[in-house]
C-alpha cells in the first residue's frame, strides 16, 4: 500500500502545486488514486491555508474527495490545528461527516482522550509515532494500541544521509507495536530514503507533498500523482546500493 499524503502543513505559500480547497484536494486525490495511492491522508484547511479541525471545514472536504475517489481518506488530529486538548476533543466530538482514520500523534497532549472518542465513532485510528519525542513509549504502555488501525512511523531526521538510520532505530524502540501493521515513512530529505527501506522490509508506505516537494532526482514535483508514479516506480526498481539476493545466491 502507498498512501498519499496530498498537503500537510504546507499552504499555497509553498507553491500553486500544493491543494488547498476542497475542489483541489478532490482532483489531486483523484489524480493521485490514478497513479496507484491506495489511501489518502488530508489536512483540511480553512479558506486563508490553515489547517483547521472545524466541521464546517472537514466536512466540504471530505465529501469533495469521496465524491471522486473510492478508497480509504483519512485526516489529521494534529495539536497544531487546535493547540488546547480539551477544545481539540470537542472538536472531534463535533464532526458530523465522518473520516475513514485519522492520525493521532502521541506524543500530544490529549492523545489517549482523542483517539478513544475516534474508536467510539467507528473512526479509525493510525498512531502517529514521531522520532525523537516520547510518542514511542507513550503508546508502547497505551491499553489502546491493540485496537488502533496501524502504527504512523514518522521519521522526523530531514537529513538523507541519516534518516534511513533513523528509521531503523525507531523501528527497533517500536518493538511489535503490538502487533499493528506498521507506516514507515519519512520527510522532507529523507522522504525517499526511508521510502526505499519500508519497501526493502515490505512496509506499508507513504508520499506525496506534505512530505516532500521534489522528486528522487532533485527536480520539483509537478503533483501528488507524479510522486506517488516515482514510488511505485522506486518500489519496482533494484537498488544499486544494495547486494541483489538472487545474484548472490547464484555466485554461491
Amino acid at each position: 500500500m502507498v498512501q498519499v499524503c496530498l498537503n500537510g502543513r504546507r499552504s499555497a505559500a509553498d507553491g500553486a502545486r500544493v491543494p488547498v480547497s476542497p475542489e483541489e484536494l478532490a482532483r489531486s486525490a483523484a489524480e493521485a488514486v490514478a497513479a496507484g495511492a491506495t489511501s489518502v491522508h488530508v489536512h483540511p484547511k480553512t479558506p486563508c491555508g490553515q489547517d483547521s479541525l472545524s466541521a464546517r471545514v472537514l466536512g466540504p472536504a471530505l465529501e469533495a474527495i469521496r465524491a471522486r475517489v473510492r478508497v480509504p481518506v483519512g485526516v489529521t488530529t494534529g495539536a497544531w490545528a487546535e493547540p488546547d486538548p480539551a477544545a481539540r476533543l470537542d472538536r472531534v466530538r463535533a464532526w458530523s461527516v465522518l473520516p475513514d482514520f485519522a492520525s493521532v500523534n502521541w506524543h500530544e497532549p490529549g492523545a489517549e482522550e482523542v483517539a478513544a472518542e475516534l474508536l467510539a465513532r467507528g473512526v479509525a485510528v493510525e498512531a502517529g509515532i514521531w522520532s525523537g519525542t516520547g510518542g514511542t513509549g507513550r503508546f508502547t504502555a497505551s491499553p489502546l494500541g491493540p485496537r488502533v488501525l496501524r502504527v504512523l512511523a514518522e521519521v522526523t531526521d530531514p537529513d538523507p544521509a541519516t534518516a534511513e538510520a533513523s528509521a531503523r532505530a525507531l523501528l527497533a524502540e517500536l518493538g511489535t507495536a503490538h502487533g499493528r501493521p506498521v507506516l514507515l515513512h519519512g520527510e522532507e530529505g529523507g522522504t525517499w530514503p526511508v521510502l526505499r527501506l519500508a519497501f526493502l522490509l515490505g512496509l506499508t508506505t507513504r508520499v506525496g507533498l506534505e512530505d516532500t516537494l521534489f522528486l528522487p532526482d532533485g527536480r520539483r514535483a509537478r503533483s501528488n500523482a507524479e510522486l506517488v508514479g516515482e514510488a511505485l516506480r522506486t518500489a519496482a526498481r533494484p537498488d544499486p546500493a544494495r547486494p541483489d539476493p538472487a545474484r548472490e545466491a547464484g555466485r554461491q
